[in-house]
């Protein structure tokens, strides 16, 4: 009894070390993988391949503040209240000026906007909305340091 019992002790620890072994093969790249993945945003390699530089995220945070008090306008016109000023609130939230930017400023923007048009036009592109362009690139100045 005594010499079976050393036999199923060595039989037991040789397979217990060798399924030791394979389960930390097996589960190498497992653990690898933590924190990657479809949820994460810490690693860099689920990131899209062209990121919004900072001033398409900046326009899509005007964007997006513009459609908050357009909203908040349509609550105060629902209920018999005066509309605010939805440029003038934007303005003071992006910590812009509300004041117009200078003409002659304004109107240089807008001979570049079209002469960006322009190439466009001639690479097979659709042209850019003019105004729309020149606000973007004016709000754009007024952020800049």
């Amino acid at each position: 009894m005594q010499d079976a019992f050393a036999i199923v002790l060595v039989v037991v620890l040789v397979g217990a070390v060798i399924a030791a072994i394979w389960a930390s093969i097996g589960t190498a790249d497992a653990y690898r993988q933590i924190g990657r993945g479809g949820l994460s945003l810490n690693d860099g390699t689920d990131r899209p391949a062209h990121e919004p530089t900072h001033s398409v995220a900046a326009g899509e945070r005007e964007a997006e503040i513009r459609q908050m008090l357009e909203a908040r306008n349509a609550r105060r016109r629902a209920r018999g209240q005066q509309p605010a000023d939805v440029e003038a609130e934007l303005a003071e939230l992006l910590g812009g000026p509300a004041v117009l930017a200078d003409p002659a400023l304004e109107a240089e923007v807008r001979d570049l906007v079209i002469a960006r048009n322009e190439r466009r036009a001639r690479q097979g592109k659709p042209p850019l909305d003019v105004e729309e362009e020149v606000a973007r690139s004016l709000a754009d100045l007024r952020r800049a340091p």
